[in-house]
């Protein structure tokens, strides 16, 4: 679908900063869409491009992080930050490649991953799951008519790849997690993903219910990953401004929030509130440097969340 050329415009889609330590909703998201997950980071203006490995970059600060991907014809780029900061991507990619950014990949609905969208010209193909097209649909932004141009032009249910060669582009979906389109993005030839806010950070993760995401389905979604994605030695995170993680980052975070749901479920059947379930929470030391605070639903952190998706089952 072409759309209609729009240089240099950048929508201001204005946003409430953390309230108990999320972001709450972004003004132009609408549909109860959350801004972030994980732990605080990435909120900062835009930092300095990192190199990932070969031909592949990454972008921290003014949302969630950009993945740059250099290939033979063009860039792609992963998620566009909250809005007003397409130009300061841009910036960041000239300083790489001077080939022109020609897709780009959306891992999930929320609007510090999709906010800048609409600075990219039309003739640039924006790619997501089918659910995050339908719940971008919903966001205040997207329904502005002069901004539809900004939508995925082309949706994926399970699988696709895209480009080919060295280039080739893997996307995955598997079940609903932080919300209900999260798309890994693998780049086969470089053994590196990009997980989105699945894998926001170390911590508890945003569950967004009001955009079809489970606490139950987390660690099965992250398990179906990690059996079904091979020879990746290097993710990208979605708020992880330090650098990418190991593989093995990724495996832990699986174990992490297949330990939590199992505390919530004994939890929940002894009669304990989510607070008690945080108080006693009883986990490996591999993970004493997780974050279990950043306001995830006050003391009772995504035990609450988890509660009230295990009652209405």
């Amino acid at each position: 679908m072409k759309r209609l050329l729009v240089l240099g415009t950048i929508v201001a889609v204005g946003f409430v900063m953390l309230s108990a330590g999320i972001i709450a909703q972004q003004a132009g998201q609408g549909a109860g869409g959350q801004g972030r997950g994980g732990g605080g980071a990435g909120l900062g203006p835009i930092g300095t491009i990192q190199k990932v490995t070969d031909r592949l970059y990454m972008i921290p600060g003014g949302g969630g992080n950009t993945a740059v991907f250099l290939t033979a014809n063009g860039v792609v780029i992963v998620d566009t930050k909250l809005a007003n900061n397409g130009q300061a991507i841009l910036d960041q990619v000239k300083t790489v490649s001077g080939k022109p950014v020609t897709l780009i990949i959306n891992t999930h609905t929320h609007g510090d991953h999709t906010g800048s969208n609409v600075f990219f010209p039309a003739n640039v193909e924006i790619v997501a799951h089918e659910n995050t097209k339908t719940n971008m649909e919903k966001m205040d932004v997207f329904k502005d008519p002069a901004n539809k141009y900004a939508l995925p032009d082309k949706i994926f249910k399970d699988r696709m790849t895209l480009l080919g060669g060295p280039d080739s582009i893997d996307l995955y979906y598997f079940g609903p997690a932080h919300t209900n389109g999260d798309a890994f993005v693998v780049f086969r030839a470089l053994r590196a993903m990009h997980a989105g806010d699945v894998f926001a950070t170390r911590g508890q993760p945003l569950i967004d219910r009001n955009n079809g995401g489970s606490g139950i389905a987390y660690p099965q979604t992250i398990a179906k990953a990690m059996s079904t994605i091979k020879n990746v030695d290097t993710v990208i995170t979605g708020h992880t401004t330090t650098g990418p993680l190991k593989w093995q980052d990724f495996v832990d975070y699986g174990e992490f929030n297949r330990l939590f749901l199992v505390h919530a479920r004994k939890s929940l059947a002894a009669g304990k509130t989510p607070e008690q379930a945080m108080a006693d929470l009883k986990l490996p030391d591999k993970f004493k440097e997780y974050n279990l605070q950043g306001g995830r639903g006050g003391p009772g952190g995504n035990f609450n969340v988890i509660y009230q998706e295990l009652q209405n089952k």
